[in-house]
């Protein structure tokens, strides 16, 4: 053999040894990141779980002060500083149409389907107008399904699946309250704070049907878990976007979104 062919073997070799190297490199990193994405969303549940509970201690820690404190509560009753009222059909009916196919998640299906275009995904969707047209309908309808299935079982599960904006003040508490707000939802007549079932199965039934719907076949439950994961945190996102965009009195969100206008039942200085 000649050192002309062995120096083209070696080549051949070193360029065959890099594309493995790049493909596990590529596939270590997809693997990592999913893996971080599934940690992050189960830390978000336990946290929006967790944060659903002190509102009924402080109910019991009411309760008792209540006891002990005897002829005193009798004569003068605590003020309560809930704001809370239970919406009517017709503003739930209002909310839902909002959330599901208002300005919100259109704009989140732009700039999900956009996300897709740059990284081409799925494949046979191709690029070009009709592919982004492909891409954008499909991120529309996992948001619609999972607006439809959250407030549908919200009502079997006799929550409200409205967002409240907080009533305190200040970037990181009123950022907390959106984000807790993702997986908690309001109970009862005064609007205690809950974990959601409801809002946790949405956007995984919205992802379900888009994978076993109109994606290609070789889609599958992972793809659909994962798919859930993201709209779980536009759904998140489309809360910042509810608590921090301005809502003057004449404006859509007022009027669409925000028409039952009270805050969110948090503790005042009375609790």
């Amino acid at each position: 053999m000649t050192p002309s062919i062995w120096s083209r073997n070696s080549r051949s070799l070193h360029v065959c040894h890099g594309n493995l190297a790049s493909r596990s490199g590529s596939r270590s990193i997809k693997e990592s990141f999913n893996t971080k994405i599934r940690r992050a969303m189960l830390l978000f549940s336990i946290a929006a779980f967790a944060a659903s509970l002190p509102v009924t201690a402080r109910s019991q820690s009411l309760l008792d002060s209540a006891d002990s404190s005897g002829t005193q509560a009798s004569t003068a009753p605590v003020q309560r500083d809930l704001t809370y009222v239970r919406p009517t059909q017709r503003i739930k009916i209002y909310n839902y149409l909002f959330d599901a196919y208002g300005p919100y998640p259109i704009a989140g299906a732009a700039f999900g389907a956009g996300i897709n275009q740059a990284n081409n995904t799925p494949p046979e969707w191709n690029q070009g107008a009709e592919g982004y047209a492909k891409r954008f309908g499909s991120d529309y309808g996992i948001a619609a399904v999972g607006t439809t299935t959250r407030y549908a079982l919200s009502e079997a599960f006799k929550q409200d699946a409205m967002y409240y904006r907080c009533e305190c003040r200040g970037l990181f508490p009123r950022l907390s309250h959106a984000v807790i707000s993702t997986l908690t939802a309001r109970r009862g007549d005064d609007g205690h704070r809950v974990f959601s079932f409801p809002a946790l199965v949405g956007p995984y039934a919205g992802s379900m049907t888009a994978i076993y719907g109109w994606y290609p076949n070789r889609y599958g439950a992972k793809d659909a878990f994962r798919t859930g994961n993201y709209s779980l945190l536009a759904y998140a996102g489309g809360n910042v976007a509810l608590e921090f965009f301005y809502s003057g009195p004449h404006s859509l969100l007022h009027r669409m979104h925000l028409s039952n206008a009270h805050g969110s039942p948090e503790p005042g200085p009375n609790h």
